[in-house]
C-alpha cells in the first residue's frame, strides 16, 4: 500500500511532465536546441535534448583553432538537429552547424552595422590567412593585414586574437572577407591629423623603421611616413642604410623639411648631433700619423674612418712604393685597424687624404747603396705581362725584364715569356737605374755575351768569312755563319758585274765566301757582300802583281793569279 502511495506523483510534477512532452514534440529537424552533455568519450560527446534517444556528436566538432577542448558532463550546449528518430532510431545532432548558424547571424548583424568582430588566424594560405570567426572560417588577404606594412612574417599572427572588420559576406557561398587594415586605417587617420597639427621643421620625433632601400629608409611616425635619405643618416659615408638601421627599429629623427600640401616629410638622423667636420682641425693635422679603421676596399682605393667620425681614403698610389701595385685587397682587409699619414684635409669633399707607404722611407733613395749597373742577382718573378716580366728587386721595388731582353735570339723571346710563371726563380742583370723616374731595367740575355758582337770581334768589318746558303729569295741569300748566327747578302751585292747579280746562280747548302760589310742593329743581322770581296781581291791583285804602267790587262793579271793559285 505504501508503494502505491509513493508511486503517485503530484499535480505539479504531472503538469511538468506533460509540459516537457509537449515541448519535446515541438522539437523540429533543422533547428537549434539546447542539450545537456551526459557523457564524454574519446571521440564522441553524447548529448540529451529530451527526445527518445540521445544524440552523438564527434569530439572534432567542439575543437576550435588555438583552443583546447573543454567539455564536461552536465554542460548545456546549443546543437543543430539534423534528424529526429532516424531509421536506426538515433537522433542526429551537429554542434558545428549550430555554432556556424549562430555565428552567421551574429556576423551578419556586425556586417550590417559596420561593427568590429574578433577572430583568430589559424592557417597561412595563398595570399593571406584563414581566420576563425567563432566557428566560421573567413579570409584575411595579405593586403588587408596592416596599413604600415611592418609585419615581417604573417606566421607571427597565427593563433592570436585580432580585431577585424567584415568587408564582404556571401552566406550562400560560405564566403567572408575580413580586414585588419580597415581598423588601422581609421586609427591611422586620427594619428595623422594629430601628427600634422603638432610637427614643424626642426621638430624631433620618434618613429619606427618601416622600409629600407638603397637610397634611404622610410620611417613610420605613427600616422605619416617620412624619408631619411642615405646621406642624412650618418656624418660619415655609408654604402647602405642597412649598416646602421634595422627594419622595425625605433629611432629618433629630426624634421628637415615638411611639405604640408603634399604631406611629405624629409627626415634626418645625423642632424641630431653637431657636424664633426666643423672641428676637424682640432682633431687632425697634416703630416701627423693617425689610427684608422678600414671600412671598404675598392679597385683603386681604400676607404677609412678616423676617430669614428671622419671619412678618409688611401689612393692606390699611396698604398705601396711598388711601381705596379697589386689590388688593394692584397695589402689591406676590411675592418683592419691601421696607422696612416695625413696628407691633405679636403674640405670640399669632406675627406682626409692619407698615405700608407709614406710611413716608410722611400726604398728608391737607398737602392744604389745595394745595387749598381751591371750587377747580377737571383730573384723571383712577381708578374708576367705581354711585354715582359716583373721581378722583385728590393723591399717594395720591382724591376722589369723586357721581352726583347730575354734572349739574343729574338725568335726565342716569345716562347721564353710563355714558359715563365709567377714565383719562378731566375738570375737577372741590372741594365739601368733611374732613381728620379723610379725605374730599374733588367736583362737576362745580357748574362751571356752577345753572339753577334762576339762574332764581329773575331770577324770585324771588311773581313772575309765563309758560310753555307740556307735560304734563297728574290731579295738575296741567307748565309749560316755559325750556330744560331746568320748573315745576309743582298741581290745587288752578289757580284761586281750587274749581269752576274743573279739569284739562280746559287743553290741551297752551297758554301760561299763573302765580306762582312755592316750590322743591322734593329734586326741584329750581319750584312755580307760578294761584290765587296771581289773588289778587295781585285785591288790586292793589282797591288801585288801589276800597276797601271805595266801594260798588262786586269784579265791577264787575274788570270796569272788564278793559274798560280791552281798550281798551289
Amino acid at each position: 500500500m505504501q508503494n502505491k502511495v509513493e508511486s503517485k506523483i503530484s499535480n505539479e510534477q504531472y503538469e511538468e511532465l506533460i509540459s516537457k512532452t509537449i515541448d519535446n514534440k515541438n522539437i523540429k529537424e533543422k533547428s537549434i536546441v539546447t542539450g545537456k552533455v551526459v557523457s564524454v568519450e574519446k571521440d564522441i560527446i553524447i548529448i540529451d535534448v529530451g527526445l527518445k534517444s540521445e544524440g552523438r556528436v564527434p569530439t572534432s566538432e567542439f575543437s576550435r583553432p588555438g583552443k583546447e577542448l573543454e567539455i564536461n558532463i552536465g554542460d548545456k550546449l546549443e546543437v543543430y538537429v539534423e534528424n529526429v528518430d532516424s531509421v536506426n532510431g538515433e537522433t542526429i545532432l551537429s554542434r558545428e552547424k549550430a555554432v556556424k548558424q549562430n555565428s552567421w547571424n551574429h556576423l551578419q548583424d556586425a556586417f550590417s552595422k559596420n561593427n568590429v568582430v574578433k577572430g583568430i588566424p589559424f592557417n597561412k594560405v595563398k595570399g593571406g590567412l584563414s581566420v576563425d570567426l567563432n566557428g566560421v572560417t573567413a579570409f584575411l588577404p595579405g593586403s588587408q593585414i596592416d596599413t604600415r606594412q611592418i609585419t615581417k612574417d604573417t606566421k607571427e599572427l597565427l593563433n592570436k586574437p585580432l580585431e577585424l572588420m567584415i568587408l564582404k559576406m556571401d552566406k550562400f557561398r560560405g564566403n567572408i572577407v575580413v580586414s585588419r587594415k580597415a581598423i588601422s586605417d581609421a586609427e591611422f587617420e586620427v594619428q595623422k591629423k594629430e601628427l600634422l597639427s603638432n610637427i614643424k621643421e626642426g621638430s624631433i620625433i620618434e618613429g619606427k623603421v618601416k622600409n629600407i632601400t638603397d637610397y634611404g629608409a622610410f620611417i613610420d611616425l605613427g600616422g605619416l611616413d617620412g624619408l631619411v635619405h642615405v646621406t642624412d643618416i650618418s656624418w660619415t659615408k655609408i654604402s647602405s642604410p642597412n649598416e646602421i638601421l634595422e627594419l622595425g627599429q625605433k629611432i629618433k629623427v629630426k624634421i628637415l623639411k615638411f611639405d604640408q600640401e603634399q604631406e611629405r616629410l624629409s627626415l634626418g638622423i645625423k642632424q641630431l648631433t653637431d657636424d664633426p667636420w666643423d672641428k676637424i682641425n682640432d682633431f687632425v693635422k697634416i703630416n701627423e700619423i693617425q689610427k684608422a679603421k678600414v671600412v671598404s676596399v675598392g679597385d683603386q682605393n681604400v676607404n677609412l674612418i678616423i676617430e669614428n667620425q671622419f671619412d678618409a681614403v688611401i689612393t692606390l698610389g699611396e698604398l705601396t712604393w711598388l711601381k705596379k701595385p697589386p689590388h688593394p685587397s692584397k695589402i689591406i682587409d676590411n675592418n683592419d685597424e691601421i696607422e696612416v699619414k695625413i696628407l691633405e684635409i679636403d674640405d670640399e669633399k669632406r675627406k682626409l687624404i692619407c698615405s700608407l707607404k709614406q710611413l716608410k722611407d722611400n726604398p728608391w733613395s737607398k737602392l744604389t747603396n745595394s745595387f749598381a749597373i751591371n750587377d747580377s742577382f737571383e730573384t723571383e718573378i712577381v708578374n708576367v705581362v705581354d711585354f715582359g716580366i716583373f721581378v722583385k728587386v728590393h723591399d717594395e721595388i720591382d724591376g722589369m725584364v723586357h721581352i726583347s731582353d730575354l734572349s739574343w735570339d729574338e725568335s726565342e723571346c716569345t716562347k721564353m715569356l710563355q714558359d715563365y710563371k709567377k714565383g719562378d726563380k731566375l738570375t737577372v742583370k741590372i741594365l739601368d737605374i733611374n732613381i728620379e723616374k723610379e725605374r730599374i731595367s733588367l736583362g737576362i740575355k745580357q748574362l751571356n755575351k752577345d753572339p753577334v758582337q762576339e762574332y764581329l770581334e773575331k770577324h770585324p768589318i771588311k773581313s772575309k768569312v765563309s758560310g753555307k746558303i740556307i735560304n734563297i729569295d728574290d731579295k738575296g741569300l741567307t748565309i749560316k755563319l755559325e750556330e744560331n748566327l746568320n748573315g745576309f747578302i743582298k741581290k745587288s751585292n752578289l757580284s761586281k758585274e750587274k749581269t752576274e747579280q743573279k739569284i739562280d746562280r746559287y743553290a741551297i747548302d752551297e758554301n760561299i765566301d763573302s765580306m762582312v760589310v755592316s750590322i743591322d742593329s734593329k734586326t741584329r743581322s750581319i750584312n755580307l757582300s760578294i761584290k765587296d770581296l771581289e773588289i778587295k781581291d781585285e785591288k790586292e791583285a793589282l797591288n801585288k802583281y801589276g800597276s797601271s804602267d805595266s801594260g798588262a790587262s786586269l784579265g791577264d793579271i787575274l788570270g796569272s793569279v788564278l793559274d798560280k793559285n791552281k798550281d798551289n
